[in-house]
């Protein structure tokens, strides 16, 4: 099994806490992440975007899921995890790892979709929130659900406060769904896996 990162690492650290078997660690920029897997014997690779152009509209995002691609490819992974993956990918990696790819998102798919979800969320007035484990598809937080938790919106939460306490549903909920469907017990693209 793969994880895929761009950040400080905290998920990469519930899932590897949970002893979810991972093989490797993916960054797509310098961030903490890589040291939590070097820290832990897991190899840890940076696919820096710096090198397809960074993070403006020069950026080449096929070209980068091709390298990313093959950097799995190449370590023969089964499954891939994103844990607070900062990077859109394209086809290539769906078709590498079609239906085999989950992530973590914070609201309760399919409401609130994309990087603002929370602050989202709170501007719409929601009166709950939480935490959604999905097969990651071409399609943005489109993917089928595999586990949902909510968590109550408080008077006076702000972006900060609401994601702290969606994040502590999330290291639990993510490692258990990912054991979950390691064992067999979860589907993945209409299929169980092993």
């Amino acid at each position: 099994m793969a994880v895929l990162a761009s950040g400080t690492g905290t998920i990469l650290e519930a899932i590897l806490h949970a002893g979810v078997p991972v093989a490797v660690v993916l960054a797509d920029r310098q961030c903490r992440a890589l040291d939590v897997a070097a820290s832990a014997g897991v190899e840890a690779v940076l696919v820096d975007r710096r090198e397809w152009g960074g993070f403006g509209r020069a950026f080449d995002r096929r070209g980068y899921t091709e390298a990313l691609t093959a950097a799995l490819a190449a370590r023969a992974v089964d499954l891939v995890c994103m844990a607070g993956f900062g990077t859109v990918l394209d086809a290539p990696v769906h078709d590498a790892f079609p239906g085999r790819i989950l992530n973590t998102h914070p609201s309760l798919l399919p409401a609130f979709p994309g990087w603002h979800a929370v602050r989202d969320a709170l501007a719409a007035g929601a009166a709950e929130s939480g935490c959604t484990v999905h097969v990651a598809t071409l399609e943005l937080d489109a993917g089928p659900v595999l586990a949902q938790e909510s968590v109550p919106v408080r008077a006076g939460d702000t972006p900060e406060t609401l994601h702290e306490r969606i994040k502590a549903v999330e290291r639990r909920l993510y490692p258990e769904t990912i054991l979950r469907v390691l064992a067999g017990h979860g589907q993945l693209a209409g299929r169980s896996t092993r």
